[in-house]
């Protein structure tokens, strides 16, 4: 990834964060978006997300796309970028998959 597209992965990341909290409704959970990858033509960039409690990850990642289109208008009215890459979706289990590494660790530890 060069310097731009790190720059403007950041910039997205930042700004779709603030967007979703404020413009999209999720039940009963905390939805973050983790990281942005942004490829080299800033044609396409995919938003890794993660979901607290991660069993509504699938339910999320269902809104997300349905409402991809109105945030890529959003960002587009906030980021000067043009073009603006086209915004898609990624579950992120990675902090999931922490979690669970950890309470193992734990029990080994208790043992």
């Amino acid at each position: 990834m060069n310097h731009r597209s790190e720059r403007v992965s950041s910039l997205i990341q930042e700004e779709l964060n603030k967007i979703i909290s404020k413009e999209v409704e999720f039940f009963n959970c905390l939805v973050t978006i983790t990281s942005v990858n942004v490829d080299n033509k800033l044609d396409r960039a995919v938003m890794n997300f993660s979901v607290i409690p991660s069993k509504k990850s699938e339910e999320v990642f269902r809104i997300l796309e349905k409402a991809a289109g109105h945030l890529q208008y959003l960002l587009l009215k906030k980021l000067s970028i043009k073009p603006l890459p086209r915004i898609s979706f990624k579950i992120d289990y990675g902090p999931e998959k922490a979690a669970e590494v950890e309470k193992l660790l734990m029990e080994e530890d208790n043992k």
